[in-house]
């Protein structure tokens, strides 16, 4: 049996690509060598891109009984302002990934995701139409075939190694530590909640549940310990000491893990019909929350134009811009988080300068929007024309009032359509004629919306604008853009 797409993978990126293509019609299946969905996750808070994928598909209300909105962010922690970008773009969530991890294996089970707990990827062969994957799973070892492999499985992904996949970048002297504790109302932890920069490194509290706490330390300029087995208490409280001078007491934690410090990225995010994405793609210093949101953009990017393919509308080379689109966007995450990390060790005047500049609104939105992930326009041909709308290759500022505010993108976008968004407030039926179309397009008109200079635009499925029609332009290549995105249309 040979199934529409196999992911291994089932933490964010792996669950969300899942998602994406059943919402579309397609099947796929989750390998993932955890015997459970992860119970725990190192990161903490979700930034404003990742809030704005989960607005368009429906997925935040079901997360904000886990946290709470954060209205603050930081560039390598030089506090910013995002309340300058009210309504445009959308606060932090502070939330556990392990709860976003909980919240997506729900909706894949509710959408039909066959997902296959202890099942680990042990090698990868393709030919002309498909993959067969090799996989050691609770009864044995067996062979799982799919039309197209999606690699989702982190920074040491086995699909990666397996076809060949280089994985360029560097590792600098670095250890970081991750714990949870149970904290009692006086322990000394909870005096050090938040984030703070050392001479040596970093050293943050936060809460992640009622009475528990999670302790973070990382040593610049140090060889690991150990790269393997999780720090006991002893480790990470020697650890805490040099750093902050802080003694604590306390049981063992209830769970730890070890970070590093290493940036690499994939040589290719293709090989024939095996994609890469998340951090099976691309890893850097976990800052800001721009791994999560830079896989997640991969997972949505990557499963409508799979979808289309299977479906059989897709246009040609459709699969291709999938590296052109997300890989640039990758190098420049690993690029700018670089430069944070640089602000962070060693601490030098240029950390006191970026702090003054910060004050300037221009440059607090230009650091809000890097460190949040909703600066990234994608470039569909290899430059825009200088007088290409601003709103080509971006999503629509507002995307949570949008939802809010008008029922019918709300649903489209839940459902994982195109959109064509009509914002002229003209009732005049056929101006914009999507007809052939409306199978993998929802029409839906409403009135103008703030921060969109556009009479109307044509949204993908990942919500990114392709098309906008200035005053006047009327449906002036419409079809042009229905054809390069979705496909020839159906004959009536």
């Amino acid at each position: 049996m040979s199934h529409d797409v196999v992911i291994a993978g089932a933490g964010p990126v792996g669950l969300m690509l899942a998602c994406e293509l059943r919402l579309a019609g397609s099947e796929a299946v989750v390998l993932e060598d955890r015997p459970e969905p992860n119970p725990h996750a190192p990161g903490v808070a979700l930034n404003g891109g990742v809030v704005e994928l989960l607005e368009m598909r429906g997925l935040m209300d079901a997360c904000r009984a886990d946290g709470f909105e954060f209205p603050m962010a930081h560039f390598a922690h030089i506090w910013l302002d995002p309340g300058q970008l009210a309504g445009r773009y959308p606060y932090n969530f502070a939330m556990a990934h392990s709860r976003l991890i909980h919240h997506l294996t729900e909706r894949a089970r509710s959408l039909g995701v066959d997902l296959r707990f202890g099942h680990r990827v042990r090698g990868v062969t393709q030919d002309a139409d498909g993959v067969d994957i090799r996989v050691e799973g609770p009864d044995g070892e067996s062979t799982v075939r799919g039309r197209y492999l999606a690699g989702c499985d982190g920074a040491d992904s086995a699909v990666r190694q397996a076809v060949g996949v280089g994985f360029t970048g560097n590792e600098e002297s670095f250890h970081g530590t991750v714990s949870d504790f149970v904290a009692e109302p006086d322990s000394v932890l909870n005096q050090h909640m938040g984030a703070k920069e050392y001479p040596a490194g970093l050293f943050a509290v936060s809460p992640v549940g009622p009475g528990t706490v999670r302790v973070l330390t990382g040593e610049f300029g140090v060889e690991p310990p150990s790269r393997d087995g999780a720090p006991a208490l002893a480790e990470i409280r020697a650890a805490v000491h040099r750093l902050a001078g802080v003694e604590f007491t306390g049981d063992e934690p209830t769970w730890s893990a070890r970070w590093f410090n290493v940036t690499r990225l994939a040589e290719r995010y293709r090989a024939s019909r095996v994609f890469l994405a998340g951090e099976a793609a691309h890893t850097h210093f976990p800052l800001g929350g721009q791994a999560l949101s830079t896989g997640m953009d991969d997972a949505v990017n990557l499963g409508w134009k799979l979808a289309a393919d299977l479906a059989g509308y897709a246009p040609e080379g459709l699969l291709d811009t999938y590296e052109a689109e997300r890989r640039p966007v990758a190098r420049r995450a690993c690029t700018t988080v670089r430069a944070q990390v640089a602000l962070l060790h060693p601490l030098t005047e240029l950390r006191d300068v970026v702090t003054e500049l910060v004050r300037f609104p221009d440059v607090n939105e230009y650091f809000v929007r890097m460190a949040g992930g909703t600066d990234t326009r994608i470039s569909f041909d290899d430059d825009l024309p200088e007088d290409a709308h601003p709103l080509l290759g971006r999503r629509i500022p507002g995307v949570a009032a949008a939802v809010q505010s008008v029922p019918e993108l709300a649903e489209a976008w839940a459902s994982g359509r195109g959109v064509l968004l009509d914002l002229s407030d003209d009732p005049e039926d056929g101006r914009l004629d999507i007809t052939g179309w409306t199978d993998r397009v929802s029409p839906v008109r409403t009135k103008p919306l703030p921060g969109i200079d556009a009479e109307a635009v044509l949204l993908r499925p990942d919500g990114r604008v392709v098309w906008a029609a200035r005053s006047g332009q009327g449906g002036d290549g419409l079809a042009e853009a229905l054809r390069s995105r979705f496909g020839t249309p159906t004959p009536a």
